[in-house]
């Protein structure tokens, strides 16, 4: 299966050492956080993976690409364990590179992955600055997947003051962390964010967006026909709302956490909660 993690941000927050060393690069524990994400891929079978990029970033592929001086080295020197590990970076998966030329949205990037997703009748969307502890919720998505053939976003609980950063889910319970999609919005204010309900009617706390998704094709379609907004960005969400009016999509939750490392206090958190 198929996977496009969109990895071609500024990186704003944590310049000045975006400008040489992408956020997805920078350190947790020995490994950058984008390992962590493609091994996430790898292993719940996603493991032809599109990585997007914009100019600059190169050390990304740098990363994943077999380095024969660097393994020779390793080779007469002795270092088997530093060897070997070095060959499973290039071996977790199958990974192809593609530019995101403007910094239009998440939109924008995911749509670029059209030809290479090609006609497979589902792929999953990883976002490149965030690490799953605990568990990964892709497991869950892909047996909704073959169980009700739906597309589906992965979804956490959000406190109140901070509805208005994210994407927000509405629906109901159909199943034990399962949700039927009834709205979906970008940032809403607070009076007017959805709610998922559970199965006998009762509100739960708002949920918002985990940086992970199932899409079917369709969702090019969907981005193709959304306007940029704001800053001349193309919102994902507003296509995922598209999506979900033409196919149905589902809300799936799941034991672990969500960590951001968006911001170097991210960063902090998500390496202290890792234990590395």
């Amino acid at each position: 299966m198929k996977a496009v993690i969109p990895a071609a941000g500024l990186g704003t927050r944590f310049l000045p050492i975006a400008k040489a060393v992408p956020k997805e690069m920078l350190p947790l524990g020995d490994k950058p956080v984008i390992h962590y994400v493609v091994a996430e891929a790898a292993a719940a079978g996603f493991d032809e993976i599109l990585i997007i990029l914009s100019k600059g970033k190169e050390c990304i592929m740098q990363y994943f690409t077999p380095n024969p001086d660097l393994e020779s080295h390793l080779e007469a020197a002795g270092k088997q364990a530093a060897l070997e590990e070095v060959r499973r970076v290039s071996a977790m998966a199958r990974i192809e590179y593609a530019y995101q030329e403007k910094m239009r949205g998440l939109g924008d990037a995911v749509k670029i992955g059209r030809e290479f997703i090609g006609d497979d009748p589902v792929f999953a969307v990883l976002l490149g600055d965030t690490v799953m502890q605990h568990s990964s919720p892709l497991d869950r998505m892909a047996s909704a997947w073959k169980t009700l053939s739906k597309p589906s976003v992965c979804l956490e609980p959000c406190p109140e003051e901070r509805v208005s950063r994210y994407g927000v889910a509405g629906g109901r319970e159909i199943g034990e962390g399962l949700f039927d999609l009834t709205e979906l919005v970008e940032k809403p204010a607070v009076s007017k964010a959805p709610r998922l309900e559970s199965r006998n009617g009762s509100p739960l706390p708002y949920h918002a967006f985990a940086a992970r998704y199932l899409f079917t094709p369709e969702i090019f379609d969907c981005l193709e026909n959304t306007p940029a907004g704001f800053a001349g960005e193309i919102q994902l969400t507003d296509a995922m709302e598209q999506l979900r009016q033409k196919t149905g999509m589902l809300g799936v939750t799941w034991p672990g956490k969500r960590l951001d490392i968006g911001s170097p206090a991210g960063l902090i958190e998500a390496a202290q909660a890792l234990g590395i």
